[in-house]
């Protein structure tokens, strides 16, 4: 195992892979639970149905990443594209929702080629290194504020956006945990993030029981009994995809947009992942990325066939990198707690999103690092990288945020007749961006 996954090389132990492996999957499970319940939601897919599908892709693709591309990454179907899926293309274009998983496993192809052929790692390296340490920083915010609107410590308001919440027993409970967890990492403690998800887990169980309104979590606790904790998986959506309407004429922008959405996701994540945890090659580029993103691709194509959106890489994984994750064991151990949950997904219940939300917020923190490379007193770097990097946590899309960073640096450098920091490469990026935002 040593020698597999090069622990010594990478400074890492066995315990310390399995704790790092556990993080992530406690910071990536509501996904489990999250995905059917956008998918289901009038399409005709059976909760059940997407359930089971979601587990089979989160737990082969994190274990396919351990073994072929030893990063410690771990994928499940994506938020965002979940959300297209249901809404703009089986509710909005009518489209049925075989059909659209017939897209998804076209996407899944053409991403497959690209990566196999190199072109995903062509693209990776033209994406200015003033980009990358935006996205980095960018992703961090993101998570940070995905963590602070689970616990409803912020909140929507019609005349500011957002707003604080109120201080009741959820964000009284969300601030306790994220001081003891706070505190934990600051004395180096090691598995930190699941110990504050523990222990604010436990501190979650008295609300709605003793004290406060249950209904204002997204997963309220419950107590598990023994004739409610176990659930057969359902397989009726396996192999359901109609792969020859999917590839009707009015349905390749969508193909396209699966594409592209996906493409992007993936190398800012791998991206933002590298840059804030340091695995990188000798060249700087993040470590092993044509093998991770092969597996990448073969995630989206076996969505496509097992019944749910595109799988991807999932920025979570910080929280496993951040507890010492460094190869391909942490995602293998991560994929693999993600098979029990076949049979006990009523157990997931138990762990609310406000349980994982300080590990989230405190994950922001540890990926602000590159921010400091980032070249703030020559503004042709500075204002499409500050774009890139504010844009991702308000419009929660990493995508957007990099397609504006790219199409404002090429922007103001051709404004500035700096020619030679524009690569052909980059330009076609920018013709598929702009297609990209069109066809939102």
């Amino acid at each position: 195992m040593h020698n597999f996954f090069q622990l010594q090389k990478y400074g890492s132990t066995v315990k310390t892979e399995i704790i790092a492996g556990c993080a992530t999957f406690l910071a990536t499970m509501y996904i489990i639970v999250v995905n059917p319940g956008i998918l289901s939601d009038q399409t005709g897919m059976t909760f059940s149905g997407v359930l089971t599908a979601t587990i089979l892709v989160s737990a082969f693709s994190s274990i396919m990443m351990g073994l072929y591309a030893n990063n410690p990454i771990v994928l499940a179907p994506g938020m965002g594209i979940n959300v297209f899926f249901t809404y703009s293309v089986v509710l909005g274009m009518n489209v049925p929702w075989q059909t659209a998983l017939g897209a998804v496993f076209w996407s899944g192809i053409i991403f497959l080629l690209l990566s196999v052929f190199n072109v995903r790692v062509i693209i990776l390296k033209a994406i200015p290194k003033q980009l990358r340490y935006a996205v980095a920083a960018g992703i961090g915010l993101l998570i940070s504020v995905l963590g602070l609107f689970n616990a409803k410590f912020i909140v929507a308001n019609p005349a500011t956006v957002v707003g604080p919440g109120p201080l009741n027993s959820i964000t009284l409970t969300f601030l306790a945990g994220l001081l003891v967890t706070s505190i934990l990492v600051a004395k180096g403690f090691k598995g930190a993030l699941i110990a504050g998800i523990t222990l604010t887990t436990l501190l979650a169980i008295p609300i709605g029981r003793w004290w406060g309104d249950a209904t204002a979590l997204f997963n309220t606790p419950t107590l598990v009994t023994w004739n409610g904790f176990f659930a057969a998986p359902d397989f009726s959506l396996l192999l359901q995809v109609d792969l020859l309407h999917s590839l009707a004429l009015s349905l390749w922008p969508v193909i396209f947009a699966f594409l592209f959405t996906d493409l992007f996701d993936s190398l800012s994540t791998f991206i933002g992942v590298a840059e804030a945890a340091d695995l990188t090659d000798a060249d700087g580029e993040p470590r092993n990325v044509k093998q991770s993103l092969i597996v990448d691709a073969f995630s989206t194509t076996i969505s496509g066939l097992l019944g749910t959106s595109s799988g991807t890489s999932y920025i979570e994984s910080a929280a496993g990198i951040e507890e010492g994750g460094r190869t391909g064991l942490t995602a293998i151990v991560a994929g693999l707690l993600f098979l029990p949950f076949l049979f006990l997904s009523p157990l997931l219940s138990v762990i609310p999103k406000i349980a994982t939300a300080p590990a989230l917020v405190l994950v922001g923190v540890f990926m602000m690092k590159p921010v400091t490379k980032i070249n703030w007193h020559q503004f042709d770097d500075a204002i499409p990288a500050f774009l890139s990097m504010i844009i991702i946590p308000l419009s929660s899309s990493i995508t957007l945020g990099i397609v504006w960073g790219f199409l404002s640096w090429t922007v103001i450098k051709l404004a500035k007749g700096k020619f030679n920091e524009l690569s052909p490469v980059l330009l076609v990026i920018d013709v598929f961006a702009i297609l990209a935002l069109l066809l939102r």
